[in-house]
């Protein structure tokens, strides 16, 4: 089993700053991605970023510019600056491992002045 335990969402103004956290343990060994998804009201969830072990990136549009992942072992964070209202949603941790994926509980994020 694979626990995602994530930190750092919270309430921001616009054109503000967060960063997001999120720490894997347990059954984790070989390759696997780390990422971040978001799902706002009403809409479905959507890719922010991944990361590879090796540090490779992919970034959805919206995120390109503003957002940055990293990676530090089983840790992954997400620094996301420029935040615009339409950034607000839950972020999800997400972990993929041998064609399994393993999400965290999920953290608010709302921009709003």
């Amino acid at each position: 089993q694979v626990q995602l335990m994530e930190s750092g969402g919270g309430l921001v103004q616009p054109g503000g700053s967060l960063r997001l956290s999120c720490a894997a343990s347990g059954s984790i060994s070989d390759f696997y991605i780390m990422g971040w998804y978001r799902q706002a009201p009403g809409k479905h969830r959507e890719l922010v970023s991944t990361i590879t072990g090796g540090g490779i990136t992919n970034y959805a549009e919206f995120a390109e510019g503003r957002f940055t992942i990293s990676r530090d072992g089983n840790t992954v964070h997400v620094q996301m600056n420029n935040l615009r209202p339409e950034d607000t949603a839950v972020y999800y941790c997400n972990l993929w491992k041998s064609g399994i994926d393993y999400w965290g509980k999920g953290t608010l994020v709302t921009v709003s002045s």
